[in-house]
């Protein structure tokens, strides 16, 4: 009996594992975002950021530190998701200080096109920050 117990620990272990991450995977990730759609939601937040950045730094407030963020752009990422209405996707950047900074923009259609409405701080250094898109 003890070997035939430890014999299904590992695969249990194992498919457990495999489910936590999956569902990370695609929680960053709606593959059924695809072609034209996914390229516009990336132009308008390639747009959001061309727009708003001066002399090289977008500037965004951290309500969490009270506090203006002076961010320059690291890398940009493929994922997005879609929650309450909105597109979302993010990027890293490093603040004055030298912080990974992980930016969360919410996109939104409009009519026939995509529009970035905001960009918000998901994670400090990695370690995340919850925020909830509910409406009234």
């Amino acid at each position: 009996m003890q070997k035939h117990t430890t014999l299904i620990w590992p695969a249990t272990l194992t498919a457990l594992l495999t489910l936590v991450f999956s569902s990370w995977a695609w929680a960053g990730n709606d593959a059924s975002i695809k072609g034209d759609l996914r390229t516009n939601i990336n132009s308008s937040m390639n747009q959001f950021i061309d727009n708003h950045t001066i002399d090289g730094a977008l500037y965004v407030y951290d309500a969490m530190e009270g506090k203006l963020l002076k961010l320059k752009l690291d890398e940009l990422h493929s994922g997005i998701v879609k929650k309450n209405g909105f597109y979302v996707s993010c990027a890293d950047f490093k603040d004055q200080n030298g912080r990974k900074i992980d930016i969360d923009f919410l996109v939104r259609p409009s009519d026939d096109r995509l529009i970035t409405t905001q960009a918000l701080v998901h994670s400090v250094n990695g370690k995340k920050r919850k925020y909830h898109l509910e409406t009234m």
